[in-house]
């Protein structure tokens, strides 16, 4: 007979068989019979030109029973929408588990084809942690069968993961391509659902408690997410549009429809940042402490003599010259022990190695400044390239890199030693016009890191051309580059050996020059010294004239014929522009004309702006058998709301057409008697 302990496990082991195969999540997940419109469609009126478009989208989470359900059902609409049948599940390895993969493929005449054979488990990422422990992320993959334009592909398979974690999800609810439906649900560990998680085992970095469960929504209009008397979440959505796509948009995490779920130890937004700015500015402090062996190594670098601005150089010259492992290839804590190194915890431990991280650098610079007696604190900001700062997102996950602000003359002047190559008063324009937190004595701690000061990043391109009778030109240009751009260049430089760096560079003139004209890099100076102009020097040789009888038509701004105008294609826009940074690009360009020709028309001498935002000038200066041709536009904005678009649509156009005008030669007529 059985006791009543091993029945009352059986029984509860049935309840539980029950509860998942029961489960109106799993059930509504099943795969449905196409509609005979949903069959026929060839495209969709909702999304005009789309390659797919989503019908149904089902995601569930349930801590109670550790699972994730995913559903999604896909009408192909043209061939680039058959790259959907490739899906791909990236999953922690050894923590969680990937099971019921089930899809199939229906054809527009209604037959089936199920997928068979296993999928694929591909290893994405391995790294081994301080104390030994290693993290894999692998990836299943899999391919729908018999894809055609018109097939419909379904697909569903479950996640399932240790009594031991939380599920933490999110919900993208807008996609690179239209969704029809979508349900979400999450059901929450049921401490987190009632508010009452007291469990010790649940811990932050800094070793509190994690009671609440937080939900950061960017919902489209109408929609509303749904929380029951238990606790649990759900949503549905219709007619999402796809995720927009239009030239020099911020990074698409910062606006598109998602919900994401994460766990802390408050839920006051206002207390939150207080709170873990000052132990983020401890943490800061107990890194960044100028310890004896920073002192001496700063007694080392600056005179006692030198002024505050003078030390702060020196200084920036030393901790930028060290191994910076963002820009090189990090070391395994096995490398580390063999060259008698170890994980940096101090300052001193990066000036020890002569090596760290960005951060690591950045905050041994600030060690140095504090050692040397001036007066500086830490920042830390998002980075532009992967998302904005929300002030409603309570994590500081979402920045990413440390500045430094120092403070002489009264003045505070933000650094970016962490940035490999980066001159002494630049900030990379990732870490400008950025949001974030700065170590403050008081509750100022929410900031946001000096926009880019457009003069500062300029970029000139100087040519010299001779031209002979028959079209036919040779010359050459220098490409002077201060700011952003020689900072790109140079960072390029660092993971790739010159003759790549040269390649790439190549790679970007056929856009420079008019058709028919060749350009290759001869050489650069100024490559490895960020204190230097940046200078790339080009060859130029080809066809450029165009003979109309006795008159040969040439480029009126050599540069600009092919090099494309943004914003001058799309009559509307929905997002905000960024262009990352201000600029003033400037092209001079000296042609020297055919024996007997002469300047017939050349480009009208022109300025228009976009009143304190932008402004273009060109200017003409004929001489003897040549003539110079001057064009420069200073961009004074970086950010653009969608309601100034059209005003800086008008700009660019009005650019556009004065790029399209020629200079034109006529061939003087031969003297009488010859």
């Amino acid at each position: 007979m059985l006791n009543r302990g091993l029945v009352r496990r059986l029984l509860f082991l049935l309840v539980l068989v029950l509860l998942v195969l029961g489960s109106p999540a799993l059930l509504r997940a099943q795969f449905q019979p196409p509609t005979d419109e949903e069959l026929k469609m060839t495209e969709d009126p909702k999304a005009p030109g789309a390659a797919a478009v989503y019908l149904n989208i089902e995601q569930i989470e349930d801590d109670e029973l550790h699972y994730e359900s995913y559903y999604a059902r896909i009408k192909v609409l043209s061939e680039k929408g058959k790259e959907l049948a490739t899906v791909g599940i990236p999953y922690l390895h050894g923590e969680f588990t990937i099971s019921e993969i089930k899809a199939r493929t229906v054809h527009a005449d209604g037959t089936v084809i199920p997928l068979v054979g296993k999928p694929e488990d591909l290893l994405i990422a391995k790294r081994t942690a301080k104390g030994g422990e290693s993290t894999q992320v692998n990836r299943k993959v899999f391919t729908l069968p018999s894809v055609e334009v018109g097939s419909i592909l379904e697909y569903r398979y479950v996640i399932h993961y240790d009594d031991n974690r939380y599920s933490s999800p999110t919900w993208e609810i807008q996609r690179e391509f239209y969704v029809h439906k979508a349900h979400f649900a999450f059901t929450p560990f049921k401490a987190f659902q009632t508010g009452s998680q007291t469990s010790t085992e649940l811990l932050d970095s800094h070793q509190r408690i994690v009671n609440s469960l937080i939900w950061w929504p960017k919902l489209p209009p109408g929609a509303t997410l749904k929380i029951d008397v238990r606790g649990r979440f759900s949503l549905d959505v219709a007619d999402i549009p796809a995720a927009p796509n239009e030239e020099w948009m911020p990074p698409d995490q910062s606006y598109l429809y998602k919900v994401t779920f994460y766990f802390k130890a408050g839920r006051n937004a206002n207390d939150f940042w207080i709170t873990d700015a000052k132990l983020w500015s401890k943490d800061v402090d107990r890194f960044a402490n100028p310890s004896s062996a920073i002192r001496n190594a700063v007694n080392g670098l600056v005179a006692p003599g030198d002024s505050e601005s003078d030390k702060a150089k020196k200084l920036y010259l030393a901790v930028q010259t060290l191994d910076n492992t963002d820009f090189s290839r990090h070391k395994s804590e096995v490398e580390l022990r063999g060259l008698n190194l170890k994980p940096a915890s101090r300052a001193e431990d990066v000036w020890a190695q002569k090596s760290g991280s960005s951060d690591d650098i950045a905050m041994l610079y600030l060690a140095m400044l504090r050692a040397a007696g001036l007066n500086a604190r830490a920042m830390k900001v998002v980075d532009r390239r992967r998302g904005q700062f929300d002030i409603a997102y309570l994590t500081l996950g979402q920045l990413n890199d440390t500045l430094i602000v120092l403070n002489t003359g009264g003045k505070d002047i933000v650094l970016d030693p962490g940035e490999k190559m980066c001159p002494f008063g630049t900030v990379h324009w990732r870490h400008s016009g950025a949001g974030g937190i700065v170590q403050d004595s008081g509750d100022h701690i929410i900031t946001s890191s000096p926009q880019q000061a457009y003069p500062d990043n300029k970029a000139t391109r100087i040519g010299d051309i001779t031209i002979d009778a028959q079209g036919a030109m040779t010359g050459n240009f220098r490409y002077v580059m201060t700011g952003q751009q020689a900072l790109a260049w140079r960072q390029e430089a660092l993971e790739n050996d010159l003759d790549e760096v040269k390649k790439r560079f190549d790679h970007l003139l056929p856009a420079m020059v008019p058709e028919g004209v060749e350009a290759q890099i001869d050489r650069f100076t100024g490559l490895d010294d960020p204190s230097a102009n940046l200078v790339a020097y080009v060859n130029l040789h080809g066809n450029l004239g165009a003979a109309a009888g006795k008159r040969m038509l040439l480029p009126g701004f050599f540069f600009e014929t092919r090099g494309g105008h943004p914003f001058v294609a799309q009559p509307t826009r929905s997002e905000p522009v960024d262009m990352h940074y201000g600029e003033i690009v400037t092209d001079q360009v000296t042609y020297h004309l055919p024996a007997g020709f002469t300047v017939e028309g050349a480009p009208a001498d022109a300025k228009f702006s976009w009143p304190d935002h932008a402004v273009f000038i060109d200017k003409i200066v004929s001489g003897t058998g040549q003539i110079v041709i001057v064009r420069s536009s200073a961009r004074a904005f970086t950010f653009a709301k969608p309601e100034e678009y059209q005003n800086l649509r008008d700009f660019y156009q009005k650019i556009a057409a004065a790029d399209q005008q020629q200079l034109v030669l006529t061939r003087a007529p031969a003297a009488k008697g010859n």
